[in-house]
C-alpha cells in the first residue's frame, strides 16, 4: 500500500462489480475506472435503450436523499441511491479522481461493507498523476445537528476522526473511535464496517419499499440480545 504524497492519484486500471441494490432488490453492474486530473470522483449511469447521462461530479449539492442511504441526482429525474460505501473506499484509500459508471438505480451492496471496494483498489494499484492535491482547511469550528445526532468539523493539523454512535440495544450499546486517517487504517479497521438493520424494523422497511434485497448475506441482523 503507497505512501500519501501531495500528489492526485487515480486508479492504475479500471474495477468491475456485479450485485443487487439493497434497497431495490435489483442486479446492478458498476465500474470504477481512471479519471484525468483534477475530475475529482464523476459518475454517470446508463440507461435502458442504450442512452446514459453525461458524467456529473459527485458532490454535496447533488445529494436529494439521506434516509437510509445516500442519493445523488444526476439530472432529467435519473438517481443513483447507496453510492456510500463506494466514495468512502476511493477516498479512504487515498483516490483523488474516478468514473463511476452504473447500470441500474442503486450501487451493489456486495457484503454490505465498503472492503470489496477497498480490497479490488489495493489490488489494481494507484497511479501518480502530476497535478498536486488540493486540501481544505478548516479554520473555525462548524457543527451540524439533527435532533440528537450531529456532526462537527474542528481546526487540525491533518485528517482525524471522533466517531461515536450510541443504540438503545444491548448488542450495540455506545461504542466509539479515534483515529488519525491513513489508506492502511482505513483499509484494516474501517472498510470491514458492515451494514446492519433491526429485525424488528424489517416488515415496516419492506412496506415501505426499503430493504427489498437485504439478506443475511449483506446485512447484520440485530435482535434484542443477540
Amino acid at each position: 500500500m503507497q505512501k500519501l504524497s501531495t500528489r492526485q492519484r487515480t486508479l492504475a486500471a479500471a474495477i468491475e462489480f456485479s450485485g443487487y441494490g439493497v434497497h431495490s432488490g435489483q442486479p446492478v453492474n458498476l465500474t470504477i475506472s481512471p479519471a484525468p486530473a483534477d475530475s475529482g470522483f464523476l459518475i454517470s449511469r446508463s440507461m435502458d435503450g442504450g442512452t446514459g447521462t453525461t458524467p456529473v461530479h459527485v458532490h454535496f449539492s447533488r445529494v436529494s436523499r439521506t434516509t437510509l442511504c445516500t442519493t445523488i441526482d444526476l439530472g432529467d429525474s435519473v438517481n443513483v441511491a447507496t453510492i456510500e460505501h463506494v466514495t468512502s473506499a476511493l477516498s479512504g484509500m487515498g483516490v483523488d479522481n474516478a468514473l463511476i459508471s452504473i447500470d441500474g438505480s442503486e450501487c451493489p451492496i456486495l457484503d454490505g461493507s465498503s472492503r470489496p471496494f477497498a480490497e479490488s483498489i489495493l489490488r489494481v494499484g494507484l497511479e501518480i498523476q502530476p497535478a498536486q492535491r488540493k486540501f481544505l482547511k478548516v479554520m473555525r469550528a462548524v457543527t451540524v445537528r439533527n435532533n440528537d445526532a450531529f456532526a462537527a468539523l474542528e481546526p487540525y493539523n491533518g485528517r482525524s476522526l471522533d466517531l461515536e454512535i450510541d443504540f438503545d440495544s444491548k448488542v450495540i450499546g455506545r461504542q466509539r473511535m479515534i483515529f488519525d486517517w491513513t489508506p492502511r487504517r482505513y483499509y484494516d479497521d474501517v472498510s470491514r464496517a458492515r451494514t446492519f438493520g433491526f429485525a424488528r424494523d424489517a416488515k415496516i422497511l419492506r412496506q415501505a419499499g426499503y430493504a427489498l434485497g437485504s439478506s443475511l448475506d449483506n446485512s447484520i441482523t440485530v435482535h434484542e440480545d443477540r
